[in-house]
């Protein structure tokens, strides 16, 4: 009978220990996902500003091109338009 007492109250103990080991385990886990949910956030926010910069420097080009096709225009002799 007390082995049987001596053996509960030693597997309550290392269970104890356990469940504070997973306690540790788990904010250790919540911490790391805070943190990668944090970088995550980031590179999606990185990622929607070069978007943004790629849309900025496609519409500066097109700008530039129409520029010239204008300048370009200009420059070239007009028609009597008796042709």
């Amino acid at each position: 009978m007390w082995k049987q007492l001596l053996d509960l109250l030693l597997q309550s103990w290392r269970l104890a220990e356990d469940t504070a080991q997973n306690k540790a385990a788990i904010k250790e886990l919540q911490l790391q996902v805070e943190d990668l949910t944090k970088k995550v956030q980031w590179l999606a926010f990185e990622q929607q500003r070069q978007a943004e910069r790629q849309d900025h420097e496609l519409e500066k080009l097109a700008l530039r091109f129409e520029n010239d096709l204008l300048r370009f225009e200009r420059r070239l002799p007009r028609g009597t338009g008796k042709e």
